[in-house]
């Protein structure tokens, strides 16, 4: 596989000692998978391209494999895919590990030689000829374009001599810009095996550090930054949300959240999480770049919340806290309790919440809980409302009598709000495709007239009378992104 780097910055060769490696010589690596070469095809005043080659053993790499675990699904998930497989051809984190062992001090940002020319942009185009992109080119584009690159992403035909054969799931990319070199090897080290999204290694902790290392300065105000994040970190909820929450602290405070973005590879909306999701800690997803759908769900919960006068209240599923900080903000809830399934997503709760700096009177008010929704718990008895935003969705639809028997049977809350995605507005989702959920870890996803079904059912159930709305712009066609409804409890039911 192959990456090159070219400038037409004066003199040129001034690459070589960006790179720290001399233009008249080959230089050659050793990697756990291979070899790594750096040459340079060109190198005059002029112009200058230095060109990284992996040529992957795949002895070596099915050796690898077989010592570590194997983190994510791969185009090789097959008997002999340990052997026969496109990783020596494409690029992939493989390329992105060995990017990392033979330009660690350009990444670092750091030539003795020029030291100068190392903080300056100057012209870069760089070329990856055969890259693996899950979704389609366009999600190339989104990743680089917003970094200040001109993207060209050509989609490779699956066989030239049989067109109507369609296009693979690799591209040709070409990214041109101007840019400092630090910067271009650390877009490309978290970028490329974000796109293809399969990584070749496990992923441990130590992923998150090397994330936010190679982000410093781009990756916290990236629209795409909760889809990176979840790719880069292989799709484990928890490493995500902790790298999440850190980058959010790091966000200048007059900066918005970044926008919630399709993720097309995997349709997740990770907005707000649930019981079973961990929480409000990825992206969700929007058409267009107006308010977001997650900022308005919270302010419909705490419009509904005040009006009818809840002061004692249980964020249900309550993740990573989002509701939980606006509830705390409002000094008309008195006593605020969140819970979640997931000891992890209390730990970041809590982080989000400072629960270690505030005022003991403060601290007073709020209470982390973990508890599973679909078993009864005592602890949850006798408050004035219950939140479940965005958690339902999240069950097996099995188990789902079982949380309706503990929240609205055992819990008994005078108010619940719930609210859940709206299938039918899927379609307005560009790069979702039809038939697939919002989030990779939803059970289901509702139409209007499946919520208003499910609504009438508990409502008549467990003696409460509904009102039922929605959150976000209201389609004429296919109603509004959310659906909403508040439960309030009959006196005589």
């Amino acid at each position: 596989m192959l990456l090159t780097l070219t400038t037409t910055h004066r003199p040129a060769t001034d690459l070589g000692h960006l790179l720290v490696k001399h233009p008249d010589r080959a230089h050659s690596f050793d990697v756990p998978v291979g070899t790594a070469h750096v040459f340079y095809p060109e190198a005059g005043e002029q112009r200058c391209t230095a060109a990284l080659l992996l040529d992957v053993d795949p002895l070596r790499l099915a050796g690898a494999r077989g010592r570590g675990r194997q983190q994510a699904p791969t185009p090789d998930s097959f008997t002999l895919g340990r052997y026969v497989n496109d990783r020596p051809y494409a690029a992939s984190s493989l390329l992105s590990s060995a990017l990392s062992k033979v330009y660690r001090s350009a990444l670092r940002g750091e030539s003795r030689e020029r030291p100068e020319l190392a903080r300056t942009p100057i012209p870069l185009q760089v070329r990856v000829p055969v890259l693996r992109c899950r979704g389609s080119a366009d999600v190339a584009v989104r990743m680089f374009g917003p970094l200040g690159w001109a993207v060209t992403a050509t989609p490779i035909p699956l066989d030239e001599r049989h067109p109507e054969w369609g296009d693979s799931r690799y591209v040709d990319l070409t990214l041109t810009g101007t840019v400092r070199v630090a910067d271009a090897l650390n877009h490309l080290y978290v970028l490329m095996p974000v796109l293809d999204d399969a990584k070749h290694y496990w992923v441990a902790p130590d992923e998150v550090d090397k994330l936010l290392r190679a982000g410093e300065g781009w990756l916290a105000a990236h629209p795409e930054r909760d889809v990176i994040t979840r790719r880069y970190l292989a799709h484990r909820r928890a490493l995500a949300g902790l790298a999440l929450a850190r980058l959010a602290e790091r966000r200048p405070t007059d900066e918005p959240a970044a926008e919630p973005t399709v993720d097309e590879a995997t349709g997740n909306d990770a907005t707000n999480g649930g019981e079973a999701s961990g929480g409000d800690t990825g992206g969700g997803q929007v058409a267009a770049r107006r308010a977001s759908l997650a900022a308005r769900r919270r302010e419909a919960v705490l419009g509904a919340l005040t009006e009818v006068g809840a002061s004692r209240v249980l964020d249900l599923g309550c993740g990573g806290g989002a509701l939980l900080a606006a509830l705390v903000g409002d000094r008309r809830f008195t006593e605020i309790v969140g819970t979640d399934v997931s000891a992890h997503a209390l730990t970041l709760a809590a982080r989000r919440l400072r629960l270690d700096r505030l005022p003991e009177r403060q601290r007073d008010r709020i209470k982390l809980l973990q508890s599973a929704l679909t078993y009864r718990d005592d602890r949850l008895r006798g408050y004035d409302a219950a939140v479940l935003m965005e958690v339902i969705e999240h069950v097996d639809p099995p188990r789902l009598p079982a949380l309706e028997d503990a929240v609205l049977g055992h819990a008994r809350p005078a108010t619940v709000v719930v609210t859940t995605p709206n299938v039918e507005y899927n379609v307005r989702y560009e790069g979702l495709p039809a038939g697939r959920f919002r989030h990779a870890d939803h059970r289901f996803e509702w139409t209007r007239a499946e919520f208003a079904a499910w609504v009438d059912r508990v409502s008549t159930t467990y003696g409460y009378t509904p009102a039922i709305g929605g959150v976000g712009d209201d389609d004429p066609e296919v109603g509004a992104p959310t659906q909403l409804v508040v439960l309030t409890r009959k006196e005589n039911p």
